[in-house]
């Protein structure tokens, strides 16, 4: 298994070992004892599946308090997927990392708390799984609009299908500062 840091600190690109033959192909998706030595957490206590088809985008979304850490995935297809930085005070706030995961690679990244994470789906149909740190709050929810012009994510496409609530997100700037996670709360 391979870890690779990205631009933001802490947001992690994992490449599970792969073996395969002509029959396909075997893979650990997590290792405790693995994963906690490769720098990850070992505390996850929640695992989340979701099946979206193409062009279909969900996010931003973070939870604050109780934010959740999360390590992504997807099972069937390829999605473009994204972690920004909302922690108040980090020199990376409101900065973005993005990269392509599909169930050809097998490759996984981990977004810690204080990081808002959205996809969109690049293939028919994709199985996007999650396992979290935390459990969902919705009294800790939070969406930020996945357009949002000072972020600028550069998204795949330019006309996603989003949900009402996604749509209808706040921007970053106008959020209240006491609903987002703290840089120096290693949140």
């Amino acid at each position: 298994m391979r870890v690779l840091e990205t631009e933001l600190p802490g947001v992690l690109i994992v490449e599970p070992d792969r073996f395969g033959d002509a029959r396909g192909f075997f893979q650990e998706t997590w290792h405790a004892r693995r994963y906690e030595d490769a720098g990850l957490p070992g505390a996850f206590v929640q695992d989340n599946l979701s099946s979206s088809g193409r062009g279909v985008l969900r996010g931003l979304h973070f939870q604050h308090p109780n934010g959740q850490g999360k390590l992504v995935y997807v099972l069937a297809g390829e999605v473009f997927d994204v972690a920004v930085d909302i922690r108040v005070g980090s020199p990376h706030f409101g900065k973005w990392t993005g990269l392509i995961l599909s169930a050809d690679t097998g490759r996984q990244l981990y977004i810690p708390a204080g990081f808002a994470h959205g996809f969109c789906v690049t293939s028919e149909i994709a199985l996007f799984a999650y396992k979290c740190t935390n459990f969902y709050d919705r009294d800790s929810e939070g969406t930020i609009r996945w357009d949002d012009p000072e972020i600028a994510i550069d998204w795949p496409m330019t006309e996603p299908v989003v949900s009402e609530k996604d749509r209808g997100a706040s921007l970053l700037a106008q959020f209240d500062i006491a609903r987002l996670p703290r840089y120096e709360d290693g949140e």
